[in-house]
Protein backbone atom coordinates (compact mmCIF):
# COMPACT_ATOMS: atom_id res chain seq x y z
CA UNK A 1 0.00 0.00 0.00
CA UNK A 2 1.53 3.57 -0.77
CA UNK A 3 2.45 5.50 2.24
CA UNK A 4 1.88 9.38 1.06
CA UNK A 5 4.84 11.27 3.60
CA UNK A 6 5.05 14.68 3.62
CA UNK A 7 8.09 16.32 5.84
CA UNK A 8 7.68 18.67 8.60
CA UNK A 9 10.45 21.48 8.18
CA UNK A 10 13.81 21.09 10.39
CA UNK A 11 14.24 23.79 12.86
CA UNK A 12 17.79 24.33 14.41
CA UNK A 13 16.42 26.84 16.44
CA UNK A 14 14.82 27.23 19.87
CA UNK A 15 14.94 25.78 23.52
CA UNK A 16 14.78 22.09 24.33
CA UNK A 17 11.13 21.32 25.04
CA UNK A 18 9.14 24.44 26.54
CA UNK A 19 6.44 23.91 29.07
CA UNK A 20 3.70 21.87 27.97
CA UNK A 21 5.35 19.68 24.89
CA UNK A 22 6.69 17.42 27.55
CA UNK A 23 10.12 17.26 25.54
CA UNK A 24 11.23 14.79 22.95
CA UNK A 25 14.70 14.76 23.48
CA UNK A 26 17.44 15.74 21.21
CA UNK A 27 17.87 13.52 18.13
CA UNK A 28 14.65 11.77 17.53
CA UNK A 29 12.07 11.42 15.00
CA UNK A 30 8.44 11.58 16.18
CA UNK A 31 5.89 9.92 13.23
CA UNK A 32 2.45 10.45 12.93
CA UNK A 33 -0.42 9.03 10.99
CA UNK A 34 -3.04 11.62 10.27
CA UNK A 35 -6.07 11.92 8.42
CA UNK A 36 -5.29 14.31 5.29
CA UNK A 37 -7.71 16.81 6.72
CA UNK A 38 -4.85 18.08 8.82
CA UNK A 39 -2.58 18.78 6.81
CA UNK A 40 -1.85 21.97 6.99
CA UNK A 41 -2.32 22.41 10.35
CA UNK A 42 -0.49 19.19 11.72
CA UNK A 43 2.27 20.80 9.57
CA UNK A 44 2.33 23.84 10.79
CA UNK A 45 2.12 22.53 14.60
CA UNK A 46 4.93 20.18 13.56
CA UNK A 47 7.37 23.05 12.91
CA UNK A 48 5.90 24.82 16.16
CA UNK A 49 7.12 21.67 17.62
CA UNK A 50 10.89 21.13 16.23
CA UNK A 51 11.05 24.52 17.18
CA UNK A 52 10.29 23.68 21.19
CA UNK A 53 12.31 20.31 20.83
CA UNK A 54 15.77 20.90 19.30
CA UNK A 55 16.89 17.94 17.44
CA UNK A 56 13.27 16.64 16.81
CA UNK A 57 12.10 15.44 13.67
CA UNK A 58 7.96 15.49 13.17
CA UNK A 59 7.30 13.09 9.93
CA UNK A 60 4.32 13.04 8.82
CA UNK A 61 1.98 10.30 6.80
CA UNK A 62 -1.52 12.51 5.62
CA UNK A 63 -4.21 10.08 3.78
CA UNK A 64 -7.34 8.90 4.05
CA UNK A 65 -7.66 8.13 8.09
CA UNK A 66 -9.12 4.18 6.83
CA UNK A 67 -6.02 3.62 4.94
CA UNK A 68 -4.01 4.93 7.91
CA UNK A 69 -5.77 2.46 10.12
CA UNK A 70 -5.21 -0.26 7.99
CA UNK A 71 -1.19 0.80 7.71
CA UNK A 72 -1.06 0.64 11.54
CA UNK A 73 -2.50 -2.83 11.91
CA UNK A 74 -0.46 -4.31 8.84
CA UNK A 75 2.42 -2.70 11.04
CA UNK A 76 3.60 0.01 9.56
CA UNK A 77 6.02 2.06 12.16
CA UNK A 78 4.15 5.08 13.72
CA UNK A 79 4.08 6.88 16.88
CA UNK A 80 0.64 9.15 16.85
CA UNK A 81 -2.41 8.42 15.00
CA UNK A 82 -5.00 11.11 14.57
CA UNK A 83 -7.97 10.16 12.49
CA UNK A 84 -10.97 12.19 10.87
CA UNK A 85 -13.86 9.82 12.76
CA UNK A 86 -13.72 7.37 15.57
CA UNK A 87 -14.67 4.26 13.84
CA UNK A 88 -11.52 4.31 12.33
CA UNK A 89 -9.21 4.98 15.54
CA UNK A 90 -12.03 2.08 16.93
CA UNK A 91 -10.24 0.05 14.09
CA UNK A 92 -6.80 0.58 15.48
CA UNK A 93 -7.43 0.63 19.26
CA UNK A 94 -10.08 -2.77 18.46
CA UNK A 95 -6.94 -4.60 17.17
CA UNK A 96 -5.45 -3.91 20.45
CA UNK A 97 -2.34 -0.97 18.47
CA UNK A 98 -3.31 1.98 20.63
CA UNK A 99 -1.30 2.81 24.19
CA UNK A 100 -3.97 4.37 26.42
CA UNK A 101 -7.33 5.67 25.12
CA UNK A 102 -8.04 7.86 21.99
CA UNK A 103 -8.90 11.55 23.31
CA UNK A 104 -11.04 13.75 20.03
CA UNK A 105 -9.02 17.12 20.23
CA UNK A 106 -11.34 18.67 17.16
CA UNK A 107 -14.82 18.33 15.50
CA UNK A 108 -15.10 19.45 11.89
CA UNK A 109 -18.48 19.88 9.50
CA UNK A 110 -19.24 19.64 5.75
CA UNK A 111 -19.73 22.31 3.43
CA UNK A 112 -20.51 22.05 -0.15
CA UNK A 113 -17.32 23.27 -2.28
CA UNK A 114 -17.89 24.67 -5.59
CA UNK A 115 -15.58 26.85 -7.95
CA UNK A 116 -15.07 30.66 -6.80
CA UNK A 117 -18.17 32.26 -7.68
CA UNK A 118 -20.41 29.57 -7.29
CA UNK A 119 -21.26 29.56 -11.19
CA UNK A 120 -24.12 27.15 -10.52
CA UNK A 121 -25.84 28.96 -8.11
CA UNK A 122 -25.73 25.89 -5.92
CA UNK A 123 -27.33 26.64 -2.35
CA UNK A 124 -27.97 23.73 -0.86
CA UNK A 125 -27.47 19.99 -0.87
CA UNK A 126 -30.90 19.48 -3.17
CA UNK A 127 -29.25 21.12 -5.79
CA UNK A 128 -26.79 18.76 -5.99
CA UNK A 129 -29.00 16.16 -7.40
CA UNK A 130 -29.64 18.26 -10.60
CA UNK A 131 -29.17 15.92 -13.65
CA UNK A 132 -26.67 18.97 -15.09
CA UNK A 133 -24.50 19.03 -12.54
CA UNK A 134 -20.98 16.83 -11.59
CA UNK A 135 -20.89 15.89 -7.80
CA UNK A 136 -17.47 14.68 -6.03
CA UNK A 137 -18.00 12.73 -2.92
CA UNK A 138 -15.58 10.81 -0.84
CA UNK A 139 -16.36 7.33 -0.60
CA UNK A 140 -18.40 6.02 2.32
CA UNK A 141 -15.35 3.88 4.29
CA UNK A 142 -13.72 6.91 4.71
CA UNK A 143 -14.90 9.23 7.12
CA UNK A 144 -15.43 12.53 4.92
CA UNK A 145 -17.49 9.94 2.69
CA UNK A 146 -19.52 8.57 5.99
CA UNK A 147 -20.65 12.22 7.17
CA UNK A 148 -22.00 13.14 3.54
CA UNK A 149 -24.00 9.60 3.04
CA UNK A 150 -25.43 10.78 7.02
CA UNK A 151 -26.22 14.65 5.60
CA UNK A 152 -27.33 13.43 1.96
CA UNK A 153 -29.79 10.65 4.15
CA UNK A 154 -30.65 13.47 6.33
CA UNK A 155 -32.09 15.89 3.42
CA UNK A 156 -33.79 13.07 2.10
CA UNK A 157 -31.14 13.88 -1.09
CA UNK A 158 -30.02 11.03 -3.82
CA UNK A 159 -27.00 11.73 -6.08
CA UNK A 160 -25.20 9.78 -8.12
CA UNK A 161 -21.89 11.31 -7.98
CA UNK A 162 -19.18 11.36 -10.70
CA UNK A 163 -15.95 10.42 -8.45
CA UNK A 164 -15.69 8.37 -5.30
CA UNK A 165 -12.32 9.81 -3.89
CA UNK A 166 -10.63 8.04 -1.13
CA UNK A 167 -9.64 10.86 0.86
CA UNK A 168 -11.27 14.82 1.40
CA UNK A 169 -8.10 15.81 -0.46
CA UNK A 170 -8.96 13.85 -3.82
CA UNK A 171 -12.54 15.17 -3.61
CA UNK A 172 -11.43 18.59 -2.98
CA UNK A 173 -8.68 18.51 -5.96
CA UNK A 174 -11.64 17.94 -8.58
CA UNK A 175 -13.54 21.06 -7.75
CA UNK A 176 -10.36 22.83 -8.19
CA UNK A 177 -8.79 21.37 -11.24
CA UNK A 178 -12.80 21.90 -12.53
CA UNK A 179 -13.49 18.56 -13.03
CA UNK A 180 -17.06 18.33 -10.61
CA UNK A 181 -19.03 21.19 -10.55
CA UNK A 182 -19.16 20.67 -6.43
CA UNK A 183 -17.98 18.20 -3.55
CA UNK A 184 -18.74 17.61 0.10
CA UNK A 185 -15.54 18.40 1.87
CA UNK A 186 -14.74 19.76 5.32
CA UNK A 187 -15.35 23.01 6.05
CA UNK A 188 -11.28 23.49 7.05
CA UNK A 189 -10.69 22.48 3.70
CA UNK A 190 -12.35 24.73 1.16
CA UNK A 191 -11.11 27.23 4.23
CA UNK A 192 -7.58 25.98 3.13
CA UNK A 193 -8.33 26.46 -0.45
CA UNK A 194 -9.99 29.91 -0.92
CA UNK A 195 -8.03 31.01 -3.49
CA UNK A 196 -10.17 28.63 -6.18
CA UNK A 197 -13.12 27.37 -4.26
CA UNK A 198 -15.79 28.84 -1.79
CA UNK A 199 -17.81 26.74 0.67
CA UNK A 200 -21.77 26.47 0.60
CA UNK A 201 -23.14 26.13 4.59
CA UNK A 202 -25.76 23.93 4.66
CA UNK A 203 -27.88 23.01 7.77
CA UNK A 204 -27.86 19.20 7.21
CA UNK A 205 -24.26 19.32 8.15
CA UNK A 206 -25.23 19.90 12.03
CA UNK A 207 -26.09 16.39 11.76
CA UNK A 208 -22.36 14.81 10.21
CA UNK A 209 -20.16 16.37 12.40
CA UNK A 210 -17.27 14.27 13.02
CA UNK A 211 -15.06 13.75 15.87
CA UNK A 212 -11.04 13.36 15.52
CA UNK A 213 -9.45 11.27 17.76
CA UNK A 214 -5.84 10.99 18.75
CA UNK A 215 -3.46 8.34 20.56
CA UNK A 216 0.14 7.27 21.08
CA UNK A 217 0.82 3.99 19.46
CA UNK A 218 0.89 0.95 21.36
CA UNK A 219 4.28 -0.36 19.27
CA UNK A 220 5.34 3.57 18.67
CA UNK A 221 9.11 3.84 18.24
CA UNK A 222 9.22 7.33 20.27
CA UNK A 223 6.87 6.65 22.83
CA UNK A 224 8.31 9.72 24.82
CA UNK A 225 8.13 11.56 21.68
CA UNK A 226 4.62 10.45 20.87
CA UNK A 227 3.46 11.72 24.26
CA UNK A 228 4.93 14.92 24.22
CA UNK A 229 3.21 15.93 20.33
CA UNK A 230 0.02 14.81 21.59
CA UNK A 231 0.00 17.40 24.05
CA UNK A 232 1.37 20.15 22.18
CA UNK A 233 -1.64 19.38 19.85
CA UNK A 234 -4.11 19.67 22.40
CA UNK A 235 -2.20 22.53 24.15
CA UNK A 236 -3.33 26.23 23.76
CA UNK A 237 -1.02 26.85 20.76
CA UNK A 238 -2.37 23.59 19.21
CA UNK A 239 -5.94 24.08 19.99
CA UNK A 240 -5.47 28.35 18.51
CA UNK A 241 -3.67 26.51 15.28
CA UNK A 242 -6.62 24.25 14.82
CA UNK A 243 -9.51 26.25 15.35
CA UNK A 244 -7.52 29.13 13.55
CA UNK A 245 -8.07 26.75 10.83
CA UNK A 246 -11.74 26.20 10.91
CA UNK A 247 -11.99 23.01 13.52
CA UNK A 248 -14.01 22.69 15.99
CA UNK A 249 -13.76 22.60 19.81
CA UNK A 250 -14.77 19.20 21.26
Amino acid sequence: MAVAVALAGLSGCGGGGSAGTGGSGAGSTVTVFAAASLTESFTRLGRDFETANRGTTVVFNFAGSAALAAQINQGAPADVFASAATRNMATVTGAGNADGEPTVFVRNQLVIAVPKGNPRGVAGLADLARPELKVALCAEQVPCGAAARTALDAASVALTPVTLEQDVRGALSKVRLGEVDAALVYRTDALAATADVMAVEFPESARAVNDYPIVVLRDAPNPDGARAFVAYVRSERGRAVLTGAGFQAP
